[in-house]
């Protein structure tokens, strides 16, 4: 039996489109045009997971995560959320409300439906989860980097003031990279931004990684304020 998903977005054509390429991939798919409807097909019929809009008119889309958050039964129910609000304080606030995934617009379907396989695989594996852990740990884990950064950025100017000599070998893209990544951008954005592709940009950040020493990006970007690497 295929799995059961339930998408609520208020773009009549984004909703259909993505229902349609859900469909193709062999996912049961139902929809909602807002989050009032998508609770309500939720007590009929539970799915196996939901992606959801974020702006959407009367009950947006955090205020329906929390609905669910506090409802036991669907607690560890995945939640992905597809929206335009991409920049990285919004996808922390949606971490941080218990989303399991972030995926902005315009988005590539494939990466949708390779998020959606994962969370569920993930889900099969805990079939008897009770609602402790929502979040998958690399998802937990990005956001407390993300939120690490953050707050490393808000001390810059008092650790770079005087920072300790030092050497390392960096190629012009690797700064470029380095650069953004300190300004805690990720790595899609990173790509969009120096017009390369994500893998690319993933090898770059593991050349970093392997040149300082540093194992997560919280390490990178503290290393490289610490030494003055970052501009």
């Amino acid at each position: 039996m295929s799995a059961q998903l339930l998408l609520v977005d208020d773009e009549p054509g984004l909703r259909e489109a993505v229902k349609d390429y859900l469909q193709e991939s062999g996912f049961s798919v139902q929809v909602a045009s807002n989050a009032r409807e998508g609770w309500d097909l939720m007590q009929q019929n539970t799915p196996d997971l939901v992606i959801s809009d974020i702006m959407m008119p009367q009950v947006d889309g955090y205020q329906f995560l929390k609905q669910l958050r506090e409802d036991p039964r669907f607690q560890a129910l995945p939640v992905v959320f597809l929206t335009a609000k991409g920049m990285t304080g919004d996808r922390i606030q949606g971490y941080q409300a218990g989303v399991d995934a972030y995926l902005p617009k315009p988005f590539d379907p494939d990466e949708l439906i390779a998020i959606v396989e994962n969370l569920l695989s993930r889900r099969m594996a805990k079939p008897h989860a009770t609602g402790e852990d929502t979040e998958t740990p690399d998802i937990a884990e990005l956001a407390n980097q993300i939120a690490q950064i953050k707050a490393l950025l808000t001390q810059r100017s008092a650790i770079s003031q005087s920072p300790a000599p030092f050497k390392i070998d960096l190629t012009p893209r690797e700064q470029s990279v380095l650069n953004l990544v300190a300004e805690g951008l990720m790595n899609k954005e990173i790509a969009r931004r120096l017009e390369t592709s994500v893998r690319n940009v993933e090898k770059y950040v593991s050349r970093l990684f392997s040149k300082t020493g540093t194992n997560s990006r919280t390490e990178l970007v503290r290393f490289a304020l610490e030494h003055g690497l970052a501009k």
